[in-house]
This record gives C-alpha cells, sequence and structure tokens, in this order.
C-alpha cells in the first residue's frame, strides 16, 4: 500500500471517528442536561480535557506513543486559547438566542477562509468557495430560526468566532510547523485547557444558570451519564485534533455541519424532537455542499498530485541528462579510462534539512 493510500485511509479513518464520537456525546450531553437537568456545560467540558489528559498520560506509560517536547510558550498559549474559545462559545449560547448562536458558528468558516487568505496567502478556489455557500445556505435553513440581537451577546459572539477559528488554525500549523502528531499537542496542550475551563467553568455556568455545580445533586444516574460522557470526549477531542493535523480547519467545520445534520436527524428518531420540511430541506441542502466540497476537494488533491509527480519526473531526466548532477552525485565517469569516482567533496546539505 503506497503512502497516499495510507494517508487516505487515515483521513477516512479520523473523519469517521469524529463524526461517530460527536454524535454520541451530542445525545449523551443532551440527555445529561435536558433531561437530567444538569446544565453545567464549561464545567463539564473542563472534565472532559481532565480525563483526556489522563488517558493519554496513560497511552504514554504504556509506550503507545512518544512524548515530543517543544516550544513551552506556543503550547500554553494555544492551550489556554482552545479553552477561552470553548467558554466563549458556551456564553455566546447563554446570551443569545439558538438560531443567533447558530448563525455565530455559520461564520467560523468564512471567518476561517478570510484569515487563512490573509495571513496565509492560501487560496480557496470558485468551486470551493461556491460548495462552501451551498453547505452554509443549507445549515442555515435547517437550523436557524429567530435572530434576536443584542450589543453582549454580538460581541460574545464576534469574540468566540475568532478565538476558535485562530485555535483550529493553531491546530494545524503547530503541528506542521513542530512536525508532532495530535496526540502529542492533544497531552501537551490538555492541562492548559482543562485549567483554564476548571477555573472559569464555575463562574460562567453559574452566570448563564443561577446555579452552583458544587451545589448540584449528584444521582447515580446522573454520575453515569458524566462518566460515560467524559469516556466518549476522548474520542471527541482525539479526533479532532486528528481531523484537523491531517486535512484543514475549514474541514474539520464543514464535518462539523455534517454533524450538525446527523444529530437533527438522529434527535428526531430516537428524541422524537419536533422535525419539519424546513429542516428536512435544509439538510438535503447542506448534504449536496458536502457532497461538492469533498469531490472539489478531491479534485484539487488529484491535480496537486499529478503536479508533484510531473515535478518530480521532469527533475530525473535532468538529472541523467545534466554531466554537472552526475557528478555532484559521484555517477561521472572520467576520461582516460578512468572508471567510476566519489567526488573529491561530500555534499553536507542532510545535515542543516
Amino acid at each position: 500500500m503506497s503512502d497516499g493510500q495510507k494517508f487516505q485511509l487515515g483521513t477516512i479513518g479520523a473523519l469517521s471517528l469524529s463524526v461517530v464520537s460527536s454524535v454520541s456525546i451530542v445525545i449523551c450531553n443532551k440527555a445529561l442536561i435536558s433531561t437530567l437537568g444538569f446544565t453545567f456545560a464549561t464545567t463539564l467540558t473542563s472534565w472532559h480535557l481532565l480525563v483526556t489528559f489522563c488517558s493519554l498520560h496513560v497511552a504514554l506509560l504504556m509506550k503507545l506513543f512518544e512524548h515530543k517536547p517543544f516550544d513551552a510558550r506556543a503550547v500554553m498559549g494555544f492551550g489556554i486559547l482552545n479553552g477561552i474559545s470553548i467558554g466563549l462559545l458556551n456564553l455566546s449560547l447563554g446570551f443569545n438566542s439558538v438560531g443567533f448562536y447558530q448563525m455565530t458558528k455559520l461564520a467560523i468558516i468564512p471567518c476561517t477562509v478570510l484569515l487563512e487568505t490573509v495571513f496565509f496567502r492560501k487560496k480557496f478556489s470558485r468551486s470551493i468557495q461556491f460548495s462552501l455557500t451551498i453547505l452554509l445556505l443549507g445549515v442555515g435553513i435547517a437550523t436557524v430560526t429567530d435572530l434576536q440581537l443584542n450589543a453582549l451577546g454580538s460581541f460574545l459572539s464576534l469574540l468566540a468566532v475568532l478565538t476558535t477559528c485562530v485555535a483550529q488554525i493553531m491546530t494545524n500549523t503547530i503541528q506542521k510547523k513542530f512536525k508532532v502528531s495530535s496526540t502529542q499537542l492533544l497531552y501537551q496542550s490538555c492541562p492548559y485547557q482543562a485549567l483554564t475551563l476548571f477555573i472559569a467553568g464555575p463562574f460562567l455556568d453559574w452566570c448563564l444558570t443561577d446555579l452552583n455545580v458544587f451545589a448540584f445533586k449528584y444521582t447515580p444516574q446522573v454520575l453515569f451519564f458524566i462518566v460515560l460522557s467524559c469516556l466518549i470526549s476522548v474520542s471527541v477531542n482525539f479526533s479532532t485534533f486528528l481531523v484537523i493535523g491531517k486535512t484543514s480547519a475549514v474541514t474539520y467545520q464543514v464535518l462539523g455541519h455534517l454533524k450538525t445534520c446527523l444529530v437533527l436527524g438522529f434527535g428526531y428518531v430516537l428524541l422524537h424532537d419536533p422535525f419539519s420540511w424546513r429542516n428536512i430541506l435544509g439538510i438535503l441542502v447542506a448534504i449536496v455542499g458536502m457532497v461538492l466540497y469533498s469531490y472539489c476537494c478531491t479534485l484539487e488533491s488529484q491535480q496537486k498530485s499529478n503536479e508533484v509527480s510531473s515535478a518530480q519526473l521532469s527533475q530525473v531526466k535532468e538529472s541523467e541528462s545534466d554531466p554537472l548532477i552526475s557528478v555532484e552525485n559521484g555517477t561521472a565517469i572520467l576520461g582516460d579510462g578512468v572508471g567510476p569516482k566519489a567526488p573529491a567533496w561530500s555534499s553536507n546539505k542532510d545535515l542543516h534539512a
């Protein structure tokens, strides 16, 4: 199996794991919050991250992955920023209507595209832009209902969008810059994310619910769903870093909207949530957008692969025809009957790679 095929299988596996785990945790949390009354979302997220770190530490002790330390300031800043973005998203939901919160989530994709275009000179083709527009239109039809605006809620939503976009772009950038895996980055950043939310969580939840998380009555049923939610979160957090590392922040957001559509469908089938023709139409339009996006990404990936192969082939042909390159590679045939001889100097390019 070639490296390209292994990468494609790994990407498909990461996407599948992300979808299954995210839909599972949404259903679990919905039962925990809506049915059992445990409404402390930010504090619950801090517990998720703490359990994720403990699980990864056990995996490290079992030598399932290798610890690779790198720039401590980058890790700390990245972890705190991730924690802040999660808290701001929860505050945005608390101070805005559900419809405006959905608009906030939809704004993450165009904001990410804008930031990557301006600061990273990344180009998005018209076909990619068109497919993303179709996707956002469909999700908007399916999820956005009322749009009640207020100054504080709008400001919090703006901060939530910006911090989320930057954090997700950094996830991809850090993994490539420092050559660390998603597991290594998650292991090192988890403590900072967990600590940020563990400190701010009870206060934010109190602001949103007027309830004290420490005064809540923890029945065996509530504890069961909390533990189940924390265990599922290990897979959610791991797959998030894995997907962004293998693809991009934009692809991860597209996947997030697929999860939204699946959650709506599962809610209707399993939990008998109210469902309308508008929801169905929106989901169908969103699926068309996702299929178009996947198709366009596949085409562009194949084109880039073909361009790289052509460039490598032309370099090989040039090296075969260029005597200077032959001499550098130590394969020149010297005159006067002298056989192949290595050059008197040796290249040290590999030492400075």
